[in-house]
């Protein structure tokens, strides 16, 4: 069993969603998915220090940190401060370039200890391979 936590930005919650169902698909292959879902009370946290703190919570129980590497992972505060908050929590992060993008976060690839493309086999290897 894998405990992962995926960076994304809700609003494209269709690239996080697609994931998830690479995953699910995925054989032999048990995980948790310790996301902040959409809903989640976290997002209603009066401070942003509050927020970053609920997600340090989340992330603290997880294998690695999964971040889709599309290009506006550049400009999401979020997901910079949860690449922060997994190399201060030493998680491996591993970046996952979106299926057809022609471009992708520099940002995120310079973090990313993998980084992997769009495919159920290379991101799963790449879970287990930590």
């Amino acid at each position: 069993m894998y405990n992962i936590f995926i960076s994304h930005s809700w609003t494209y919650h269709h690239q996080y969603d697609g994931l998830v169902k690479l995953l699910d698909a995925a054989p032999y292959f048990s995980y948790r998915n310790y996301s902040v879902p959409k809903d989640d009370p976290i997002h209603n946290a009066p401070t942003n220090v509050a927020l970053k703190e609920a997600i340090r919570r989340q992330m603290s129980s997880t294998s690695c940190v999964l971040i889709l590497a599309g290009v506006y992972s550049t400009y999401s505060k979020w997901i910079n401060i949860e690449i922060e908050l997994a190399k201060e929590l030493g998680k491996r992060i591993i970046a996952i370039e979106p299926w057809g993008s022609e471009r992708t976060s520099i940002v995120v690839k310079n973090a990313a200890d993998k980084i992997v493309g769009w495919n159920t086999n290379s991101i799963v290897n790449a879970i287990r391979g930590y």
